[in-house]
Order: C-alpha cells, then structure tokens, then sequence
C-alpha cells in the first residue's frame, strides 16, 4: 500500500509584525535582520490563540478547502509542536474532540522537524494497518514563549498551523522514503528548559528559548545536504528527479545554500521565510500549500522536504504528488482561503 497526502489545510495569524517594530525595543533594524535570516515580516498569535486553536483553524481550512467528507476514516490524530497547549492532555486529544473523530490522539515533540516526524509515523501506522487515515498536524505559538529582549531569538519566530490528512494512494504515488536523524550531543545549541533545570551532563538548561545561531546554522547547512542526498537516493532518485523543493523555513542563507548543493533552479524551491519567519513544525505544510496554490506543484511531481532543529534533529523525505480526483482545485476557483 502507498500512502500520501490526501488533503491539506493551514492557517497563520491575523497580526503581522514587521522588522520595523523590533526598533523600537531592540538593537536592531530591518537591515540587520534581512541581511542574516532574509525575514522581513511574521505573524503573532493573539491573546487568546494557541496551538489547539490555530490547530483547529488549520483543520477547518482543510475542510473548507476539500469538503465535509475529507475527515471520514481519520482514526489517528497526531500533533507535531513545541508549545502545546498542556504537558497533558495532548493538544491531538482536544482536536479529535473538537471534530468528533473516533481516533487516538498523541502530540509528538521533536523540536522543528515535528511535522517532518509526524508525517513519517502517519505513513507507518497506514502502512502497518494501525490506522486508515491519519490527521497530521504542525502548530506553533511560538511567539508566546520567546524573550522579546534577545535579539538572537526574538526576530526568528512566528506562529501558524498547518494539516494534512495521510492515507492510502495509487500505485506509483506518494511517500518514497523518510530519513530520520538526531544528535543529542548538540541538545544545548538550541533549548528552553521545563522541569530538569539541567542537562544530563550537568550544564545549566536555558529559562527561555535559547540558540547558538552560529552552530545551528553550520549543522543545519550539513544536515540540509546530506539528509536531502540521502532520502533521493533511499527513494531510488536522483538529484535531477526531483521537481520541487519544500525545505524548512528558517533561515534564507540556509535554503539557498541547500538549493545551490542540490543544484536547484529557484523556480523549483518554495521560500516563504520573509513573510512567516521560523513557524517550526508549521512552516512546511504551510509552505507546501502555498507552492499548490500558485500552480507550482503539479500530478507526479516528486517533491523532496527537508526540515532541521532542536534535538538537534532533522527529517528529509521524499513524495510523489497525487491529486485525488475529488479533491477542491482552488487555483481554478480562484479561492485563496
């Protein structure tokens, strides 16, 4: 059996915060940040918006978008995010009551490959007969827990939610391999601490999101390279197969370092970083839609993402397109909600 994405759905805050503002409280300008990420603007969650309800709101797009019926066999919901509503109940728990889903529900925490993570376990659990359809969602307020005076941190994020339904696809469709990593010796480059105030090695865990943006950023341009390589070839490809290029959302020096290693046209890579910033485990779904909505993905296309972050931990897969026959085609409608 073949498994890949059925259906999608995103959705990102109302409120967008430009580098502009950061002036006013920050050592910092618009210039700085461009010129070291390639962000420009994203978007902040409000006051009474958090992961489960911009997780819902992500979920109601996917139905608005694919229709009542999308949700039908869905019997496992897992939600892929760093700042869940509650260490318990899992943020899934209150999505399949929300949409009345006769599902188990588990959240899945692995920094800002979540969603990467969480479409792999979807695509096992089809595989294994655990499941018929799973509900795979990335969603992050993010926003909610940064230090607003570390400039290092405070101009990365943004918040947003995205959902995929994963099951059965025809023959020649779908996921063709996963790669799967991580590092725990580079744990303390990019952490916020809960209970444990320190790592197992006795050093200090950090109160709020912390990140040593120059060894992030040389790991994330290996793993970029190397988990891409890997999943091609695990998928019995080849660079030049590859049609498009969905990759995590953090950084624009990253992304192209990796379009450039992969030796990609840029028309065959979706970036959105300026507009979003970091949604971690969201920027790729989110990302993702964008690129169908503009037309650029199209029935067969093999697709590569590639994801990296705290764990450290990366995540690379490869999938080939399928548009179900019943699914909404919103370029054609001109619907871009």
């Amino acid at each position: 059996m073949n498994t890949g994405i059925l259906a999608l759905g995103t959705y990102a805050p109302e409120r967008v915060m430009t580098n502009a503002e950061f002036e006013s409280f920050l050592e910092t300008s618009d210039e700085w940040i461009q010129s070291r990420t390639g962000i420009k603007e994203r978007r902040i969650s409000a006051a009474d918006e958090y992961s489960s309800t911009m997780a819902f709101k992500a979920v109601q797009n996917l139905i608005h978008r694919h229709g009542e019926k999308v949700l039908e066999d869905v019997d496992l919901v897992i939600v892929a995010t760093n700042t869940p509503d509650a260490l318990f109940p899992a943020t899934a728990c209150l999505v399949q009551e929300k949409f009345g889903l006769k599902a188990g529900a588990f959240d899945l925490l692995a920094g800002c490959p979540g969603w990467g993570y969480a479409i792999a376990q979807a695509h096992a659990s089809v595989k294994a007969g655990l499941a018929r359809k799973v509900l795979a969602i990335g969603a992050e307020a993010l926003t909610k827990i940064m230090d607003w005076k570390d400039r290092s941190t405070a101009v990365l994020f943004g918040d947003g939610s995205g959902a995929a339904v994963i099951g059965p696809v025809p023959e020649g469709y779908g996921f063709k391999s996963f790669v799967l990593g991580s590092d725990g010796s580079g744990a303390g480059q990019l952490a916020m601490g809960c209970l444990n105030p320190r790592f197992p090695d006795g050093s200090p865990m950090p109160k709020s999101v912390y990140m040593n943006g120059r060894e992030v950023f040389k790991f994330a341009v290996r793993v970029m390279n190397s988990s891409a390589l890997e999943a091609i070839e695990k998928a019995g490809l080849k660079p030049t197969d590859i049609r498009f290029f969905v990759p995590h959302q953090a950084n624009a020096r990253i992304i192209e370092a990796a379009r450039e290693r992969l030796n990609l046209p840029p028309e065959q890579v979706w970036v959105n970083v300026d507009r979003y910033g970091n949604t971690s485990t969201a920027s790729m779904p989110i990302a993702l839609q964008e690129a169908l909505d503009a037309g650029q993905i199209h029935d067969g296309d093999h697709i590569l993402f590639v994801t990296f972050g705290a764990g450290l931990t990366w995540a690379a897969s490869v999938l080939t397109w399928w548009n179900p026959p019943t699914a909404t085609n919103l370029l054609e409608q001109g619907d871009r909600a």
